[in-house]
């Protein structure tokens, strides 16, 4: 039952915005550090941990949590489309394990996930089927949230099914840390906006790259300094990241969503992923951060961050 951990950053914005040339260096050689880890590690299963973008979960029915029971890439921002490699018998028995915990959690035999899962599994493995993956979505983008205490928990119910498992499982969490990038809230979105956050399912190719060249044109006037979005955090990312390696997960709970949206932007918020992975890790045991990466990169719109860690 060896259980070990990534946790990173995603960005789409990867392959369209350049930042320097040392700042991208940087960020490769962080890329490398994970995949040695994930390759000296050879894990037999992976469960990921990942946010959606309003690409397979929508208003018209978003859960706090929900697992895969058979999952498919939609292939934005260029990432690969296809259908993930889901032990679907397995993640039937993480989820009812899970339930049986007491955390409610919702199920998908038809999720559908894009770059905010397949990205860490590109990264470090090379293609989406390179490893079995139980996909668990955490929902990172849509009020209301889940409170972080809940996170936790379901963190936690997951960590405690991996242990009885014969399995070496790698837990990935994927998203933050401070951001703020163009993604329309209901509060304030007009009509065709709310239409897409309310069902935006199987857009036309010119929707989703009208969609997201909006999104690199953003990132473009952020890095200039005109654009209109929140300003990254490195403070709020570096002590969330030592919260991480502390292991005093519960300290999370006081990270409140009002709170986190104003100092570190409204999809801060995806940091519940790297709160469940870490949770997950803990219940199978005290754990150690074996490398941690960050940088403030305004052209990936994110507070760009990277922790591997172990059981020991």
């Amino acid at each position: 039952m060896p259980v070990a951990l990534v946790c990173m950053s995603h960005s789409p914005l990867l392959d369209f915005v350049e930042p320097a040339a040392d700042v991208r260096a940087a960020v490769d050689a962080a890329f490398q550090q994970a995949r040695a880890f994930a390759a000296d590690f050879d894990p037999t299963l992976v469960v990921s941990f990942a946010p959606d973008h309003y690409n397979g979960f929508f208003y018209d029915l978003m859960p706090p949590f929900c697992v895969g029971y058979e999952a498919t890439a939609v292939g934005d921002y260029g990432s690969q489309a296809g259908p993930l490699r889901v032990p679907g018998e397995l993640a039937e028995s993480l989820a009812q394990h899970v339930l049986n915990q007491d955390v409610d959690i919702a199920i998908s035999r038809r999720m559908e996930v894009d770059h905010g899962a397949v990205q860490p599994l590109e990264i470090l493995f090379g293609d989406i089927t390179a490893r079995p993956v139980v996909p668990v979505f955490v929902n990172g983008v849509a009020r209301p949230f889940a409170p972080m205490r809940r996170v936790r928990r379901m963190g936690a119910a997951i960590g405690k099914y991996l242990a009885t498992l014969d399995e070496r499982v790698l837990v990935i969490g994927s998203g933050g840390l401070s951001h703020d990038p163009p993604v329309p809230q209901w509060a304030t979105a007009h009509d065709a906006q709310r239409a897409m956050l309310l069902n935006g399912r199987h857009p036309t190719d010119e929707a989703r790259a009208a969609r997201q060249q909006r999104v690199i044109e953003a990132a473009r006037q952020f890095a200039a300094g005109t654009a209109t979005i929140r300003d990254l955090n490195p403070d709020w990312d570096q002590r969330f990241m030592d919260l991480c390696a502390s292991g005093d997960l519960a300290a999370a709970d006081a990270l409140t969503p009002e709170a986190m949206a104003e100092e570190a932007g409204n999809s801060a918020h995806e940091v519940r992923t790297w709160v469940a992975a870490f949770s997950a890790l803990r219940a199978v045991g005290t754990y150690t951060v074996d490398y941690r990466f960050y940088r403030p990169i305004p052209e990936f719109i994110a507070g760009f961050g990277l922790m591997t860690a172990h059981i020991g």
